[in-house]
């Protein structure tokens, strides 16, 4: 079941959702295998075997009434390698924003970025927001294969790849930091509402 919030990437969106997620977990429903909060919604998954939709959907609506946390989350310094092999589309960024690659670099390393939420990869954290001027969008044809730990931009997001795979997002530099790990508990270095800012390595 998914409940939807208003259509924006923003941390107060982003802390209601968060906040909804919080609440359901802590109601501890029977049925109730995961609750996953996005940039603007939570995902509901339960079966129904155990319990029905109407007593989620009643558990949501109660939820989404809580007053908002605002989140306190962990603060990451994540070291990157800019340009070069490590950074192979930091020219076609700059060419974007009209900017040197070293005024490109200033401007993704000039903010703290918030973890909005995890997705398409294990430990995929989708962080907000880029400056704008170099919010460039999505390469046409994505790559076959992106190297982990490449750092990418995609409009007002920025992320992290966690491991070898095809991938879309313009590719600035590279971190060495292990982001998924299913043996530890939690797995993903990340979670939503914690603050990650990029230092040249």
């Amino acid at each position: 079941m998914l409940l939807e919030l208003e259509p924006s990437i923003d941390v107060r969106v982003s802390e209601r959702a968060v906040t909804i997620a919080e609440q359901v977990r802590s109601r501890a429903v029977p049925g109730v295998r995961d609750v996953v909060p996005t940039f603007r919604s939570v995902a509901v998954y339960f079966d129904p075997a155990i319990t029905d939709a109407e007593h989620v959907e009643r558990e949501l609506r109660l939820a989404s009434v809580a007053p908002v946390r605002i989140l306190g989350g962990r603060t990451f310094e994540v070291p990157v390698s800019y340009g070069g092999e490590f950074g192979p589309d930091l020219a076609e960024v700059a060419a974007f924003a009209g900017l040197s690659e070293a005024a490109v670099v200033a401007l993704h390393i000039g903010v703290r970025y918030r973890v909005f939420m995890l997705g398409f990869l294990p430990g995929f954290a989708y962080m907000g927001r880029v400056d704008s001027r170099i919010a460039a969008p999505r390469k046409g044809t994505p790559r076959l294969r992106v190297a982990a730990g490449s750092v990418g931009i995609a409009g007002v997001q920025t992320g992290i790849y966690p491991r070898e795979s095809p991938g879309g997002w313009q590719i600035i530099g590279r971190t060495t930091i292990p982001l998924f790990d299913p043996l530890k508990s939690p797995s993903a270095l990340f979670a939503p509402g914690d603050t990650v800012r990029f230092v040249p390595a």
